[in-house]
């Protein structure tokens, strides 16, 4: 187990002009704040209010940017998860205290983001700085809005809303949700993407403490699992990250809460209440038993507050000294989160493929070590491999020899061998058994003594006394009926059998159409159907398939085809998309897509010249770790004869030598072809951001077009001309929505503006950009199906 440690505590002031001097301060060394109080003189003479606290925390951030914010509170947490330690950090504090802004930021702007996008951007920069490790990212986004768990993620459309509401559900590795979806990010503006696609579904409603109030409480998790890339490793380890933003506490008689906002303050407030509940009693080393199930936001976190994670509370308030009461109140909060331990520890696990790898070295060693004993003692004829198909069938047949009585003896010699006698054994018997199967079926029908329906219609027939003997047929010679004596099949007791040498054909002739055994009886007759079955119906039955199949291959397609169907200037019934999107590449679309073909032609080529540089590196890599075997052996020789020394230089062969300059060129070799790996990888990352921009543009156009085309209704085709109301990719004037260009243009714009501020902002923004153009496109199609149904 890890060691204990305390739950680190940080308290952020919200910057305000009516700053409470007087009833606020702040210790020397930034760790500490006094509340002072001036005494209610209407309570009169007596009065033994309190008018003074004081708390000690691990640093109190005034006036504090997001960058030293993120720098005091979560760097350390996100590098130690890399190490896999689990982390957690909590935002805490009252409405319209910052809470929100602490953890996200402002999403507009790249230099005012938050901890949550600070951390996914550290997070992938450090898997770049462990090219030892391969490190995967997974990210998840819930909601806990009244008590009910939602997946903010659900809108993206390989996820879907879910039919089974989630539930929380722990197991001996931790607490986890089911039915949340879990996503896998490769790189950085995916993550973003995700980021921004659940921050635009949160739920947020306005009051007089705050505009954009979070009416629930959200947890934005990161998942961990780095491998060594080195396959001698068996462990592997994984962490999370729980980045947790509460909704704020508030008194409603402030926030004037009404209706459906009332409601929500309700929950939150009683939510908040069980969270301080489990808070107190974790902090009580004493309690034996926390209330972690009587809420869902202490249930969901409950292996991450005071369990096996790096901790940290950040707490924002109100420095006005009308929020002084709810400023006590959370700073009372954070004084007891302190007082929680934690035991954060590595979690490693197993990797199953590579436990196998090793343990097939080791098996290979210890058989070696094996062969060394065998000879040692003279049985070198012994062997311990797996037996091929010609040893097998040795064993095979020296059993049948056995059985037969010409082998006296079968030679043992391993544990291997007497498992395979005795399978051999098997085999043998079992094959026997099918034979004289095989046998009593040709001869005889095979019914079972307990199928009475069988034997009544035998009986029926006239095959069968009321006695059960068999009656014979003296016409045909080769017609007889008789029951197989019970011996005749070893190794099984044939009690419940009673056999006929009656074929069903003949039975079928001789009976006729009225005869009894016709139709549903012939069921009863043998176990087999298909030896029911005369020749001539299966006759019937193919050539009736055969007749099928002729007559549904010379059908004609449907008429609705959408290759046979010319289609009109407005169709009926829309083409289907696949259909369209080729006629779309043809005409409209065709340069878009030239552009496109072109780019993945580069990306193409630029992969194939990686691949080769990186076979070349690998190449020299090998001739290196060669050279230097040789080198190495060289010098132990040397070591071996004995150095020489003139006038203090070591003095080394020719060979040698030559090996000393052969390793630096090689070395430079290397490093010159790995410069231009890289850069290769460079360009190869920024072609194939060309291609997804191309394909995602090229999608997005086709949907514009196939909307304009077959879904726009026909009394808005005129506004769609030239000259018209309406120009393509837009709807009616009253909900202009822009969809392609306009969002490009100020994308470019604001690259021009932000880049060379923060020229790490590239990911951020795209993916900002991305997720508005997706929530503008849907805005638009639900406006043409609305103008649709109208």
């Amino acid at each position: 187990m890890g060691t204990r440690k305390k739950v680190h505590a940080f308290v952020r002031v919200k910057p305000t002009d009516d700053f409470a001097h007087e009833m606020i301060r702040y210790g020397d060394d930034k760790r500490s704040i006094d509340i002072h109080l001036k005494k209610d003189i209407r309570r009169g003479v007596v009065n033994n209010q309190q008018t003074d606290w004081s708390f000690k925390l691990d640093g109190v951030l005034h006036d504090a940017s997001q960058d030293l914010v993120y720098e005091t509170v979560a760097k350390d947490v996100v590098s130690q998860a890399l190490n896999g330690y689990n982390g957690t950090i909590m935002c805490y504090g009252q409405t319209g205290a910052g809470k929100t802004y602490t953890m996200t930021g402002a999403t507009e702007n790249y230099k005012h983001r938050g901890i949550l996008p600070r951390a996914l951007q550290q997070v992938f920069r450090m898997i770049e700085e462990r090219p030892t490790h391969a490190i995967t990212v997974r990210v998840s986004y819930l909601e806990i809005y009244n008590e009910s768990l939602f997946d903010l993620l659900s809108t993206l459309p390989y996820v879907g809303p879910s039919i089974t509401p989630m539930t929380i559900v722990e197991n001996p590795q931790g607490v986890f949700i089911k039915g949340l979806s879990v996503h896998l990010t490769s790189q950085e503006e995916d993550a973003f993407s995700l980021l921004f696609e659940g921050e635009t579904n949160r739920i947020i409603a306005s009051h007089t403490m705050s505009k954009n109030s979070s009416r629930s409480h959200c947890i934005f998790t990161i998942y961990l699992e780095a491998h060594s890339r080195t396959l001698s490793e068996e462990k592997y380890i994984t962490s999370k990250i729980n980045l947790v933003d509460l909704a704020g506490s508030e008194r409603l008689g402030k926030s004037g809460s009404e209706g459906r906002v009332l409601k929500e303050a309700t929950y939150i407030n009683k939510s908040l209440s069980f969270l301080e509940q489990a808070i107190i009693a974790l902090g009580d080393q004493k309690r034996d038993h926390i209330p972690f199930r009587q809420c869902k936001l202490t249930h969901a976190l409950k292996d991450s507050l005071g369990g096996n994670c790096n901790m940290v509370l950040v707490t924002n308030i109100y420095g006005e000294a009308a929020q002084l009461e709810e400023t006590l109140s959370s700073l009372r909060f954070a004084s007891r989160m302190k007082l929680v331990t934690t035991e954060p520890a590595i979690n490693e696990k197993y990797d199953a493929e590579r436990m196998v790898k090793n343990l097939e070295k080791e098996l290979a060693l210890l058989k070696q070590e094996l062969a060394i004993h065998d000879s040692l003692t003279n049985r070198t004829f012994v062997t311990y491999e797996p037996m091929d198909e010609i040893q097998i069938a040795e064993i095979n047949s020296q059993v049948r020899r056995y059985l037969e009585g010409t082998l006296d003896e079968i030679d043992i010699i391993n544990l291997r061998q007497i498992k395979e006698v005795f399978n051999q054994f098997r085999v043998v018997l079992s094959q026997q058994e099918q034979e004289v199967e095989s046998t009593l079926r040709r001869k005889y029908t095979l019914i079972d003594r307990n199928d009475f329906a069988a034997i009544s219609a035998i009986q029926k027939a006239g095959l069968v006394d009321v006695d059960g003997h068999l009656v014979g047929e003296p016409e045909r010679q080769n017609f007889g009926l008789g029951v197989a004596p019970l011996s005749t099949k070893p190794g099984k007791k044939a009690k419940s059998k009673k056999t006929f040498k009656e074929p069903l054909s003949s039975l079928a002739r001789k009976e006729g159409a009225s005869s009894p055994v016709n139709g549903k009886d012939l069921d009863y007759v043998s176990t087999s159907k298909t030896q029911l079955v005369p020749s001539s119906k299966d006759g019937d039955v193919k050539d009736m398939l055969s007749r099928d199949r002729e007559t549904s291959s010379i059908e004609p397609l449907p008429s609705d085809s959408p290759k046979e169907e010319l289609r009109p200037i407005r169709p009926d019934t829309p083409p289907s998309k696949p259909v369209a999107f080729e006629e779309f590449k043809n005409e409209r679309g065709s340069e878009i897509n030239r552009i496109f073909k072109e780019n993945k032609s580069i990306l193409n080529e630029r992969r194939k010249r990686a691949s080769e540089t990186t076979q070349r590196v690998n190449a020299i890599k090998r001739e290196i770790d060669v050279t230097k075997e040789a080198l190495d052996f060289q010098k132990s020789l040397r070591e071996k004869q004995g150095e020489y020394e003139n006038k203090g230089l070591m003095i080394i062969d020719e060979e040698e030598f030559l090996l000393i300059l052969k390793l630096k060129d090689l070395k430079k070799q290397y490093r010159s072809e790995y410069q231009d790996l890289r850069d290769l990888r460079a360009e190869i990352q920024y072609c194939q951001h060309l291609v997804d921009q191309c394909r995602h543009r090229l999608l997005m156009e086709f949907d514009i077009w196939y909307n304009e085309s077959f879904v726009i209704p026909e009394d808005m085709q005129m506004a769609l001309k030239p000259g018209g109301t309406i120009r393509p990719g837009m709807v009616p004037v009253n909900r202009i929505v822009s969809l392609g260009e306009d969002d490009q243009d100020k994308f470019s714009q604001l690259q021009q503006r932000v880049l060379p501020e923060g020229p790490d902002s590239i990911s951020f923004y795209n993916a900002k950009v991305k997720t508005e153009q997706k929530h503008n496109y849907l805005k638009t199609m639900m406006g043409l199906q609305q103008a649709h149904r109208k």
